[in-house]
């Protein structure tokens, strides 16, 4: 099911795809304003820039000679405020481009967060987690340089360089020509180069997708991979991973120092050839040559192959960023299957009755998981789901929450068919325990509120009480205000699920699923648990899922499921006389417990 691991490579995009990056700067619409003023502004710094050569050629051909130093001391002073002025243009640029290019970021990392919210269970059980995390940060975090200095950077160069070649030309023609001369041999390598550039920025981000969800693996598991001695095996992965993550930022990085030290190479030899020719030309008293305009051009020279170089890094920052835009468009343009109908309206209030007609669903085409499931739960009712592992239990109460949608048939609440109301209108109305009880970082206290943020701390504590969580919480060091780290892990399964519990009562569901909500719980706690379940299940149509039969044997219906069909239905009685499948699973469990 899953369309990748951890060491397999995701498909890379054939084309270079200048549309990623059209669609990434229609990001930049709020900030219209700001980068006209800071373009405006490094234009004018540009601009004025521009005139220091001229000021040094006047120097050097009439100041001087004249001995003028009333026009040397202006033209130092000019200079030096042009050199002022600029410096403070380019603290605002910093200052106004980082703060453009963190908004953008900020709003293109909302967009994919927020599509990650929405994305159904699908999405997630058919790649790695670590895949999915390194998009929304590593690969976003790469954008910041391109978006904050890229794009400003690109129009104020390409108008240097219009503003230098037309004072170069202003000094002297042929001189700007045999200058000019580099830039197709520049086009050339990039001409060749680009097409393996870009595949390796691709691969590098592949191999860094693979690190990530290996990294990401480990540390979900490492309680399993100490307990089994894999650290050294785990480590030889990590480093084959990682070798092949440095190999490839190394053959990427290999592409991207190529061009400048060409450029370097291609600026020093076109400045050598304009002083040996211009050298000739005022020794033979060739054209208009003087030694102020040959030193002008020097530096003009430096000037014009100084963009190109800030362009090239640009070109650069450019084919990585678009690696990186294929992966996150990729999952910002991920069909959300499961989603509100156009015409959706809102779920009146639950009172509970809930009806499967004729539901079939697959999670692969053509590998049915359920198979013409139909019946009725009337409202206060508590139906319990059990069969062997993989017959269809989980997948059944995952349709009536619609984290799926149903092949066909349809699910009823109320007599309101589930996929014509908001998912939001839904939900709202529904609690759902499972297995993995997850708690979030925070307090238990924030945990247990989890279910209900209005609710009161006496609520919460009245919710604890009823599902027999309140003993174990007041013996924490801290009560109700103990700190849990992620997921839990300083307290056991079982307290886990009893917290899970609280949750779910302090939400006052109209419909509960449990599934497999009781199998981490110990004998004597189930004892106290019994009461506490009594209550959660009162008033409310409930869907168990339990393996452990002791915990559904008070249940209005037991559904037995397998492949993905209803075998047998009844109460606990009526399925015990009829000595079938049910009656099986429980002499099974009652004769384990007899030898226990």
């Amino acid at each position: 099911m899953a369309r990748n691991k951890y060491d397999v490579d995701e498909t890379l995009e054939s084309k270079f795809d200048f549309a990623q990056l059209k669609r990434l700067f229609s990001y930049v619409g709020p900030y219209r304003g700001t980068l006209v003023f800071v373009i405006v502004i490094m234009l004018l710094s540009s601009a004025l820039g521009m005139l220091l050569p001229k000021f040094m050629t006047k120097v050097l051909d009439e100041y001087i000679p004249n001995e003028d130093m009333h026009g040397i001391v202006v033209i130092s002073c000019v200079t030096l405020a042009i050199i002022v002025f600029n410096a403070l243009m380019v603290a605002i640029k910093i200052k106004l481009m980082s703060e453009v290019g963190q908004g953008i970021i900020h709003r293109l990392r909302t967009d994919l967060f927020d599509q990650l919210q929405r994305l159904p269970f699908s999405y997630y059980d058919s790649r790695p987690h670590g895949k999915i995390q390194v998009r929304l940060v590593n690969y976003v975090n790469s954008l910041s340089d391109l978006l904050s200095n890229g794009l400003v950077n690109t129009v104020t160069d390409l108008c240097s360089l219009i503003f230098i070649v037309c004072f170069m030309l202003s000094m002297n023609v042929k001189l700007t020509l045999y200058c000019l001369l580099g830039l197709p041999v520049l086009y050339t390598l990039v001409f060749v180069i680009k097409r393996k550039q870009r595949k390796a920025w691709q691969l590098q981000s592949n191999k860094q997708s693979n690190l990530n969800a290996f990294i990401a693996e480990s540390i979900n598991g490492v309680r399993v991979t100490q307990a089994f001695v894999r650290e050294d095996h785990n480590t030889g992965i990590f480093n084959r991973l990682s070798g092949d993550y440095r190999k490839a930022w190394m053959r990427a990085i290999r592409y991207n120092f190529l061009l400048s030290p060409v450029i370097d190479t291609i600026s020093v030899f076109t400045s050598a050839a304009i002083y040996f020719i211009g050298v000739s030309w005022i020794a033979n008293e060739i054209g208009a040559v003087t030694v102020g305009i040959l030193v002008a051009f020097s530096s003009y020279i430096g000037r014009f192959w100084q963009p190109i170089n800030t362009l090239a890094s640009f070109y650069n920052s450019m084919l990585t960023a678009i690696s990186y835009l294929e992966r996150i468009f990729e999952t910002i343009d991920e069909p959300v299957n499961i989603k509100d109908a156009p015409d959706a309206g809102v779920m009146p209030p639950i009172k509970g009755k809930v009806e499967f007609r004729n539901v079939e669903f697959s999670y692969e085409e053509g590998v049915k998981i359920l198979d013409n499931i139909n019946f009725t739960a009337q409202v206060g009712q508590t139906f319990a789901i059990v069969g062997p592992t993989g017959a269809g239990k989980t997948t059944i109460v995952n349709l009536l929450s619609r984290f799926y949608n149903v092949d066909s048939g349809a699910i009823l609440v109320d007599g309101v068919d589930i996929s014509k109301v908001t998912i939001h209108s839904l939900r709202t109305q529904m609690g759902v325990m499972m297995q993995d009880s997850f708690i979030f970082s925070g307090t238990i206290m924030d945990n247990i509120r989890y279910g209900n943020m209005e609710a009161t701390d006496e609520q919460v504590i009245e919710a604890a009480k009823a599902v027999c969580a309140h003993d174990f919480i007041m013996a924490m060091e801290e009560g109700y205000q103990t700190p849990v780290n992620e997921r839990g892990t300083r307290l056991s399964q079982g307290q886990r699920q009893l917290i899970s519990f609280a949750r779910a009562l302090l939400a006052d569901p109209k419909i509960l699923i449990l599934d497999e909500a009781t199998s981490s719980i110990d004998t004597e706690t189930e004892l106290l648990l019994q009461q506490g379940l009594a209550r959660l299940l009162a008033g409310r149509t409930s869907f168990i899922i339990a393996h452990r039969l002791s915990t559904i044997k008070n249940a209005d219906c037991i559904m037995y499921i397998d492949k993905g069909q209803i075998i047998e239905k009844g109460n606990h009685t009526e399925l015990l006389d009829r000595k079938g499948e049910y009656y099986n699973l429980y002499m099974s469990q009652y004769a384990f417990l007899e030898q226990e």
